[in-house]
């Protein structure tokens, strides 16, 4: 009955039941009204997050020796998923808490003041045993080589207290000064559970864009100009060496003289949507329901940045482009003169009901390989911090002139189109370097024909087998392994 109604065959439904079909789109939104079942539930991203979560989980040294197979953490995840949901933030509490604990152990081995102090306490210290073991150990002191000794001990113990101060008072300085680790990797959980879209975020920008483009197009003065009436923030161009920080509400918005026309139009609409939407930014940041100042601060810079990007791609405008063009990231950036990493990354937001488009995944790689953003696909396993797979295009991309793509299949079964670009964040001038990152966008095999990175490509037939970073991967015999699997 569901299969006929749903315009499908029975077949073909069984398969969606048992995760053998990824479903999106039109049928994805009729299952759910039939259903009467949120759509997230039937994607199964949440599941998907959680599960990915418990992989890392038991990748960690502290877990070897346990065996769990992904099947049985699949059906814990399924049967018990608030359990599921403990674990997968008991990993990130424990992950936090390594992280701080890394940082604490380098500031120990590099910080010279810190270890000037603890040099000096060391010796102070010395210096009392010494005495205090001279004095219970040699019964035939004169009283004045005693009196020398207790004098040089009590000397020592006086000095010993301001250094001790001083001490306290650095860790105590170091501690207000130190930025929490975890509010950023709680912001990233707060807006994958909303599957990188906000409906609401995206009528504001709508609005916004109205109130600024001129003849349906942004204009870099324009906004420059709207900026500084309505607001009171001066955009103006300096000098690297004489550039402010960025900080959203001040007077004056600096752009090093380098930086390229997309990056500064970005910059522009991210700070007036800060003050022109604020209260819009304000009611999604506490929907995000987060824990501290920082993660709210944090959220809302992010929301600002969406915004901007919306305002720059209009949603419905993009999606048709997008399709007509089948989804060619460089010729859609080409087109609205936006960076590729820009339109890249507002594929991933297309997730409105009824008018989605393809799903994407995204990471963004700095030249060491650590992935430096991330917004994760059901069925893609990712790590969430540190390096990925050296077998990922994201890689190649960086000795590649132009986009470096191939057909990969992850431990899971799961087979992805993976395709990235080397993408410049600015224009470097001679005393500048470069700053270079490697973006890579991801999907579900079955929607790869709807994209132009999928042609000329063997779409069913031999893939390169990848896995999530060396440490979770069970891939145990990759020539291209660095870490010991666990």
């Amino acid at each position: 009955m569901l299969a006929r109604a749903l315009g499908i065959s029975a077949s073909y439904l069984n398969l969606i039941e048992n995760n053998k079909r990824a479903i999106g789109g039109k049928l994805l939104l009729r299952i759910g009204e039939r259903l009467g079942i949120d759509l997230e539930h039937l994607s199964g991203e949440s599941e998907a997050r959680t599960i990915a979560a418990i992989g890392e989980l038991m990748a960690e040294p502290v877990m070897a020796g346990i065996d769990i197979e992904p099947d049985a953490i699949r059906d814990l995840v399924a049967r018990f998923p608030e359990a599921g949901a403990a674990l997968g933030r008991l990993h990130r509490a424990y992950a936090d808490a390594t992280m701080e604990i890394e940082v604490f152990r380098h500031r120990l081995k590099s910080d010279p003041l810190l270890s000037q102090l603890l040099h000096e306490i060391l010796n102070r210290i010395a210096g009392i045993k010494s005495g205090a073991e001279i004095l219970a150990e040699i019964p035939d002191l004169t009283d004045t080589e005693r009196s020398r000794f207790i004098a040089t001990i009590n000397s020592e113990a006086r000095e010993l207290v301001p250094t001790t101060r001083n001490l306290v008072a650095y860790f105590d300085q170091t501690a207000a000064r130190q930025r929490p680790i975890s509010p950023i990797r709680e912001v990233d959980e707060a807006i994958f559970a909303n599957r990188n879209h906000f409906p609401k975020l995206e009528t504001v920008a709508d609005e916004l864009h109205r109130e600024l483009a001129a003849e349906g197009k942004l204009q870099e003065a324009t906004i420059a100009e709207a900026l500084e009436k309505r607001f009171g923030i001066a955009c103006r161009t300096q000098q690297a060496a004489a550039l402010a920080p960025e900080t959203i509400g001040t007077a004056a918005l600096p752009f090093p003289e380098s930086m390229t026309r997309p990056a500064r139009t970005f910059r522009m609409l991210r700070a007036y949507a800060a003050q022109a939407a604020s209260a819009s930014l304000d009611d999604a940041t506490g929907r995000l329901d987060l824990s501290s100042d920082e993660a709210r601060r944090l959220a809302r810079r992010a929301l600002s940045s969406y915004v901007a990007g919306a305002m720059m791609m209009p949603y419905d405008d993009f999606l048709s482009m997008a399709e007509e063009r089948r989804y060619d990231v460089e010729l859609l950036s080409s087109l609205l003169g936006v960076s590729f990493e820009q339109a890249a990354h507002r594929l991933v937001t297309l997730r409105r009901k009824g008018r989605e488009g393809v799903p994407f995944g995204f990471l963004r790689a700095d030249r060491s390989g650590r992935l430096t953003k991330r917004f994760p696909l059901p069925g893609l396993t990712i790590p969430g911090f540190g390096h990925g797979c050296l077998l990922w295009p994201i890689y190649d991309a960086f000795s590649t002139n132009g986009v470096a793509r191939q057909v990969s299949t992850f431990p899971s079964g799961g087979r992805f189109l993976l395709f990235a670009k080397a993408v410049s964040k600015q224009a470097a001038s001679f005393r500048e370097k470069p700053l270079v990152f490697s973006v890579m966008l991801a999907c579900d095999i079955v929607h790869a024909d709807r994209t132009v990175y999928g042609d000329g490509l063997d779409l069913g037939g031999q893939s390169v087998e990848v896995g999530p970073s060396c440490v979770p991967c069970p891939r145990l015999n990759c020539a291209h392994r660095q870490e010991i699997p666990v």
